[in-house]
């Protein structure tokens, strides 16, 4: 019914996405990562009112967690913090799981390049 840190995030660190929007429900994730840490996270969502509650629910479980702690979220952990969802709505739990893991592996995939480029100009 109240939805939380739905709303697009222009300056992100990264963003994940996930569905897809020609058919139905489409998810894209924001994220500002500090010190390994989500310390925000936002997202927009085209679905169903189950679409929005697993998205909703998604950004409540990550905010404050670690990067590791945050992949650790399932789609199972999203669907018991919303006792339940009805069986033919399970699958929108996969839209916040896996938008939210591609956001972050994505961030780590920046910061792994970022990393390498400083490494190989320092050594020089």
């Amino acid at each position: 019914m109240c939805p939380r840190n739905t709303h697009s995030m222009p300056d992100a660190d990264v963003e994940g996405s996930y569905g897809d929007p020609s058919c139905g429900d489409y998810l894209t994730v924001y994220l500002k990562v500090k010190d390994n840490r989500i310390e925000e996270i936002s997202y927009l969502v085209f679905g169903c009112c189950a679409s929005i509650a697993t998205s909703s629910m998604t950004s409540v479980l990550a905010k404050g967690k670690t990067l590791e702690e945050a992949l650790n979220i399932t789609e199972e952990d999203i669907v018991q913090a919303l006792d339940g969802l009805p069986e033919n709505k399970l699958h929108c739990s996969n839209l916040g799981a896996s938008a939210l893991h591609n956001a972050i592996n994505k961030y780590l995939e920046i910061k792994r390049t970022e990393d390498s480029y400083e490494n190989s100009n320092s050594s020089r």
